[in-house]
């Protein structure tokens, strides 16, 4: 299978990606959608809704050869947190 090559910048990508899911995809989704992964093609606006980003991003590519996906979590920025969220470390001292 050969790779899909990237057509906008990171930064156009993300431009996309977030302005379609905040103007067409949020106000159409169920309350029980929360947390969730939506996977966006960012170049039709095809999306899919799924607990499991793979099996999302699985059934979009099915759909739209060649998508090029945007994830995200349902009224999250981001598909995945990193780091202090959640922490239990003791905070830095301040000098």
């Amino acid at each position: 299978m050969a790779q899909t090559r990237p057509r906008y910048s990171k930064e156009e990508f993300a431009r996309r990606g977030d302005e379609i899911y905040t103007r067409d995809i949020h106000p159409t989704l169920p309350r029980d959608a929360r947390g969730k992964f939506v996977a966006i093609d960012i170049k039709t606006g095809a999306f899919e809704v799924d607990a499991n980003e793979q099996m999302a991003s699985d059934r979009l590519s099915a759909r739209v050869p060649g998508a090029q996906i945007w994830l995200r979590r349902v009224d999250s920025p981001f598909a995945r947190h990193f780091g202090g969220r959640g922490s239990t470390s003791p905070p830095l001292p301040m000098h």
